[in-house]
């Protein structure tokens, strides 16, 4: 048979495909030629942004700011720069201490009220009227101590300072404490219970109290006596105050 009847043949059995002379395996993968890639640039690690420290709380900031002051002087410009209370933002003046620090003799009042608020001056206006009265009736004058304030700030509106307005500015009051070193201390109302952690309890006779002072080992003999503004209303704060001015001169005078 000749090619072309062959050829024909493969036509009417349906072949339509040429065929190689070697047979093909298509399941088997061809070697394929590796693909050229460019050179990968090396890129340089940033350096990370080292992690913020968190930042220190109003506490925290006041403690830190009590702590570096050495004299009364550093402290009050250390209060002066605390921007931590915002008693600051609306008070007209910073109320600090006034006297004499070598008498051994430190008289705490409440928060400073509008006249001194208005002056810069502790226990100013008629308050500050009725404790000259009170030195007077047992012979002290403010020429005697150290006055303070408890809070440096006038609360707004005349307002009790707050629980938390208090112990933030706790701290510049016990550092005053320890760079004065009183040898007894007269707190008035809240001063009292600020001062003693609780609340001031009324007693037959007022007595004085070891009162600790934070950021040191030692107690400080305190006497707690009732507050300027109750004095004028209440009878009973009368005749405690009294009692009380009445053991602070017999205490004065034994040495």
């Amino acid at each position: 048979m000749d090619a072309f009847a062959l050829l024909r043949l493969q036509i009417e059995w349906g072949a339509d495909d040429a065929l190689d002379d070697e047979p093909v395996v298509r399941l088997r993968e061809t070697a394929r030629p590796a693909p050229t890639t460019p050179a990968l640039v090396q890129q340089r690690a940033e350096p990370r942004p080292a992690a913020e420290p968190p930042k220190a709380s109003p506490a925290e900031r006041a403690l830190a700011a009590a702590a570096q002051a050495n004299t009364l002087e550093e402290l009050r410009a250390a209060i002066a720069a605390f921007d931590g209370c915002a008693l600051r933002d609306t008070a007209g003046h910073l109320v600090f201490a006034e006297g004499d620090p070598s008498t051994g003799l430190l008289l705490i009042g409440e928060a400073p009220g509008a006249e001194e608020d208005r002056t810069g001056q502790v226990f100013a206006g008629p308050q500050g009227v009725l404790l000259d009265k009170m030195l007077a009736s047992i012979h002290l004058t403010r020429a005697d101590m150290l006055l303070t304030p408890l809070i440096p700030w006038r609360p707004p509106g005349g307002r009790p300072a707050n629980a938390s307005e208090i112990a933030l500015c706790l701290p510049f009051l016990y550092r005053l404490i320890a760079i004065t070193r009183p040898m007894r201390m007269v707190a008035l109302g809240a001063a009292a219970a600020a001062l003693l952690q609780a609340a001031r309890r009324r007693r037959a006779q007022p007595d004085w109290i070891a009162c600790p002072i934070q950021g040191t080992a030692e107690t400080t003999p305190l006497l707690a006596l009732p507050g300027l503004t109750g004095l004028t209303k209440n009878p009973l704060d009368r005749r405690e105050a009294w009692a009380g001015l009445r053991l602070l001169r017999r205490t004065l005078d034994a040495g």
